[in-house]
Parts: C-alpha cells; structure tokens; sequence
C-alpha cells in the first residue's frame, strides 16, 4: 500500500545500518519488513544482498571448522564465541578477562579494558530498579544531569564498543534508567513507589516526548538500541551517505522536536519519469500536508496549552531544593516543622507575593508564604515516608531471611539486633511528629 512506503523506507535504512555493522540477522529482518510494508527494487536488492552475505558467512565458517573426532563430531574451538540476536539487537558473549576479549556484533572478538570492565560491574551491582544509583546521578537532580549521565554511560557500555561481560545487561538496565528519570510523570511515580511505574500501571503509562514504541512500526517497549540511535541522532552506526543523501537515492528530509527529543527521519526515492509524470497535483498537495501536519499539530497544542496562562492571573511558586547549590544558595527553615530548604536569593525576594509576606515581619495563616512553605514541609515529609516504608521492607527481607523457613539453626541474637536496627527516615518522622513512637 502507498500509505506504507514511508515506514517501508524507515525499515530499509535500519537494515542498510544493521548490514554496514556486521549484524546480518537483524538486517534481514528489517529488510523483510520493508518488503511486506512495500516493495521496492532497493529492498529487495538488499535483501538479496543480505542473503548473499550470509550464505557466503556459514559456508566460511563451516570450512574453517576444527578436525573431526573419531565419533564424527568436529571439534570446535574453546575459545569460540556464541552468537544469536537478543531482543534489543546486540549479541550474548562468552565471559573474557579484565584486559581479554569477548564477543561483539557479528561474532568477532571484542577488546575490552579494565576500566570498561570496571563500569560494568558497578552498573551490575546496582538493583535493576535503583535508577538514580545507576546512571551515578542525586535524588534531586535536574533533567539536564540526566541526559549528561546516560550520553556518557550509554557511550561507555555500548555493545559496539564494550566488549566487557555483562556489557549488554548493564546497557539495558542504563538505557531502562533514563526512560523512566526523563518522563517526569514516571519519575513522580517512581520517586514515591521505589518500583518501576510502567509495571505499577500495566504498561499503560504516559510516554514522555521522544518515547514512541513505535517508531519503527514495531510494538511493545522501546529497545536499549532504538533508544540510543534515537538519542544520539543515529548512533555509532552511520550509513555511507550519510545525513546528505537516502543510501538509494533522494533527499533526507530531519527534524527534530525540543532538546533531547525525539528525531524523525524521512527519505524519498528517486522515480523514474512516467511515474513522476502520472502523480497528478492532487497527490503532491496531500504529500505535501501530511509533511506538515506534525508541525501544524505541534503549533496547535502549544496555543492551546497557552490559553490558560492567558487568563490567569497566579503566579507561580518559586523552586527550591533540599540540597544547597550554586543556584539554591539561600538557606531558609519553614515555620511550621522547621524543615530546611534552599532558595536563591533573588528569585526568591523579588517574588511579589512572597516578598510582600516577608515585609510583613510575620506568617499569616493562608498568606502565599505560608501556603508555600506548607508545600515545602508536603514533599519534605513525602519522601521521607517513602525512603522510611522502603527501609523497613528492606530490614524485614533480612530478617526473614536470618529466620529462615521452620528457624531452625537461627542466630536469634543477630535477629534481634536487625530488629532494633533504627533508620533515618524513619527517625526524622517520629521528630517531626509525623509518625507515632
């Protein structure tokens, strides 16, 4: 159908990326779906290809086989690598030493340095759902650090460049941390549950810009690998005509969407006369609305998200944070639990309803300070009721697990002891009087 030639094309340039890395298997099946999408000359000569490759792959291989043993099984090399495609793409690799080599894309051997190593295993030790101590990054960090933490991350433990063991499950669960800490309704949920929030609402949560699951035309979540050439505009994998020209003829037409947002790539073949000649204007006039309608959408939403602000006469809270900084350099304490919180300076006295307040020398009841601080002291005593309940589950995992199944051989002193174990967060609750005893 002609509707599917634009994803058709999308699937060909994926395979044409995937064939120029080695990575025959998933080049095939981008290039099939090309074909079932909408058949072209190109993806079929690139399937063929692509087959040609292949063939020519097993036949080598089958001849640089080991000798057979004398029960007619050929012998194969210790120190061989298995290969076969993973849901995101990259390969599994037998386990190599610190300064070894293992498997990367296409089965050659990777090198991988200490250091590399050294990253996948701090990734590794981290809890899968542990998304701030993954990507290195505090609680209270903004977006900007985010994206910082996975570009560099996401470099480090690429499959194409970090041959180290454990390479791919680390790049997955970094790829996994910046989904959820990008989209700020996931991260609002996670910061409150502690658990991952897509598996809280059944798959069914919000995806922030950028996070479509089907870009590609595929279904389900976004792969680490989508995920990183997405991010990066293409990723390590460049074709050979690079963001000039389609690998088969025919302009590139990018745009992308806000910083760090998604990106959209199309590419129009090249047609020959009488089929140029037999699109009539009606045709190029719909062509020519469907490129735009994206735009006109985005404009449309963002006067509409406008409306509001138009006729609204609140101003907005000043931001704070728990943590000093360079920008939250005014440490203030709220009049009711006394919890501390940092503003800036600035900001924070030529607001017009706060600075009003404070002139005032006093709290008043339902005053704009008042009302701000009591915000403060919410969020304040909500995390810390979160990092307290998560604590607690965490010392009763312990403790069942010391006690065992029937207690038999048990260590009651070292039970005991976990019990009367005291947590922070827990602690500040009770001063706060926010908790009983």
């Amino acid at each position: 159908m002609e509707g599917n030639k634009d994803e058709a094309i999308k699937c060909l340039s994926i395979a044409q990326k995937y064939k120029d890395a080695g990575n025959l298997p998933s080049a095939r099946k981008f290039c099939q779906k090309s074909v079932n999408l909408f058949s072209t000359p190109e993806a079929a000569k690139l399937l063929e290809s692509i087959e040609a490759a292949e063939a020519s792959g097993s036949s080598s291989s089958s001849t640089e086989a080991g000798p057979s043993t004398p029960n007619g099984n050929a012998q194969a090399s210790s120190s061989s690598t298995e290969t076969h495609p993973s849901a995101s793409g990259a390969k599994h690799r037998n386990t190599g030493s610190a300064n070894g080599t293992a498997g990367g894309m296409g089965g050659e051997k990777r090198e991988f340095t200490a250091e590399q190593l050294k990253v996948v295993k701090r990734v590794k030790a981290c809890k899968v759902t542990e998304y701030y101590e993954i990507l290195s990054v505090k609680k209270d960090c903004e977006e900007a650090e985010i994206k910082k933490a996975y570009r560099k991350l996401a470099l480090a433990l690429h499959p194409d460049k970090n041959g180290a063991p454990g390479a791919d499950e680390a790049f997955k669960m970094v790829s996994k941390a910046f989904q959820v800490l990008s989209d700020s309704q996931k991260r609002a949920i996670y910061d409150q549950s502690g658990s991952d929030p897509e598996s809280r609402s059944g798959g069914m949560s919000s995806r922030g810009p950028g996070f479509s699951a089907t870009q590609f035309g595929g279904e389900g979540e976004m792969s680490p690998e989508d995920l990183f050439n997405m991010f990066f505009g293409g990723g390590g994998m460049t074709m050979n005509n690079g963001f000039g020209g389609g690998p088969f003829g025919g302009p590139v037409f990018t745009a992308s969407f806000g910083p760090g947002g998604f990106r959209t790539t199309r590419m129009r073949t090249n047609m020959g006369g009488a089929q140029a000649q037999q699109q009539g204007e009606g045709t190029q006039g719909r062509s020519l609305l469907m490129q735009l309608l994206p735009l006109i959408l985005l404009i449309a939403f963002s006067f509409l998200s406008a409306i509001p602000d138009m006729f609204s006469t609140s101003i907005p809270d000043p931001q704070y944070s728990f943590a000093p900084s360079t920008r939250f350099n005014a440490e203030r304490q709220t009049s009711g639990l006394g919890i501390k919180y940092h503003v800036n300076e600035h900001e924070f006295k030529n607001h017009r309803q706060i600075a009003a307040d404070i002139a005032g020398g006093a709290h008043r009841r339902g005053s704009a300070l008042s009302r701000f601080e009591g915000q403060v002291e919410q969020v304040y005593t909500h995390n810390l009721y979160g990092d307290c309940q998560r604590a607690v589950d965490k010392r009763q995992r312990r403790r069942d697990a010391e006690i065992g199944l029937f207690g038999v051989g048990t260590d009651w002193e070292k039970v005991k002891a976990i019990e009367a174990e005291k947590i922070d967060s827990c602690e500040e609750l009770k001063r706060l009087g926010v908790i009983k005893s």
